[in-house]
């Protein structure tokens, strides 16, 4: 009997696979049916937090239809970037559902990227009216990017109004997306204007616990959707007041997450998501309804895409084989 080995994926090799963004969100609506249906296990996950507003999580899932078992540990630090270095990163353990033995170490930075970007696709099919076409991105960041890269696999989308804090990374944003679209990205110099008039608006700054808010009352107008990926720090309690259906991809762990210190000013959910896509709750039911996907981001999302990066890179040949 031959040695155990596992496949140790790097960045590269992790993005090497290309695996595509309708692919990734096929596999995020199996797994969330598959959750909704009570055949997922994924406890909240733990964290740690070394500086202030900065966390190392353990995500743990298993995803028996997917044949996927294993955890991700990742970190975000929020100074990171004035490093040179990227806000989010760590490493995923792919394990074989059968004897439990390690299938493959990968770097986690590339799918916590797309995945994400994936699961607002996914809710924005359910929440979005479907003739959306123009998207208002704040944070013009990897998820700025990767959320408004998914959004175009489901939606005609022809405008985008981009807002950075930094403007320089708005004027690189809108150069590279537009290049990359083909759409009309315009950089904006206010909040207010990359909300205002959009039909979906995703705000992609750093998760914080104690934020001060910037988007308000009447932003959003009625019949938008709006995907909060940095939970609620862009948004006031006014704002988020006025939203008709609030989704979360997790319950219990929005829960969770509230008993830790954050969203002590934002509306409990109405639903999660799994309950959207099984149909158990419903999803935009008036073309005036203002919808929000809150998402927390779930061990659930990165077990979903693994397994088939794990396949596609042993069938391409692509990265290192490590003995146990």
């Amino acid at each position: 009997m031959s040695a155990p080995r596992l496949l140790y994926l790097s960045r590269a090799d992790v993005e090497r696979v290309a695996l595509d963004l309708p692919a990734i969100i096929g596999l995020l609506d199996t797994a969330f049916r598959e959750k909704g249906e009570g055949r997922v296990e994924m406890p909240p996950k733990p964290g740690i937090h070394p500086r202030p507003e900065s966390f190392i999580h353990a995500m743990p899932a298993s995803i028996p239809a997917l044949r996927s078992a294993g955890v991700k540990w990742v970190s975000g630090f929020p100074a990171n970037p004035s490093k040179g270095l990227p806000y989010i990163s760590g490493l995923l353990v792919l394990n074989d559902d059968e004897t439990g033995l390690p299938l493959a170490v990968m770097d986690c930075t590339w799918i916590t990227a797309y995945r994400t970007g994936a699961a607002t696709a996914l809710a924005a099919r359910h929440l979005a009216r479907p003739e959306s076409e123009t998207v208002g991105v704040l944070g013009c960041g990897v998820q700025g990017r990767t959320n408004l890269l998914a959004l175009t696999t489901l939606f005609p989308v022809a405008r985008v109004l981009a807002y950075d804090l930094l403007p320089e990374a708005a004027r690189f944003y809108a150069r590279e997306m537009t290049g990359k679209l083909g759409v009309t990205v315009s950089v904006v110099t206010s909040p207010r204007d990359a909300v205002v008039g959009a039909d979906m608006v995703v705000t992609a700054g750093p998760i914080l616990k104690h934020p001060t808010p910037t988007i308000g009352a009447d932003w959003l107008q009625p019949g938008a959707f709006a995907s909060a990926v940095d939970y609620d720090s862009y948004w006031k309690p006014e704002a988020l007041n006025q939203i008709d259906k609030l989704a979360t991809d997790d319950l219990p762990q929005f829960q969770y997450a509230r008993e830790t210190g954050y969203f002590q000013r934002t509306p409990a959910p109405y639903a999660s998501l799994d309950e959207i896509v099984t149909g158990r709750r419903p999803g935009r039911e008036r073309d005036d309804e203002r919808t929000m996907a809150m998402n927390l981001g779930l061990a659930l999302d990165d077990m979903a895409v693994a397994p088939e990066i794990y396949r596609r890179a042993v069938e391409r040949k692509v990265g290192t084989w490590l003995e146990l």
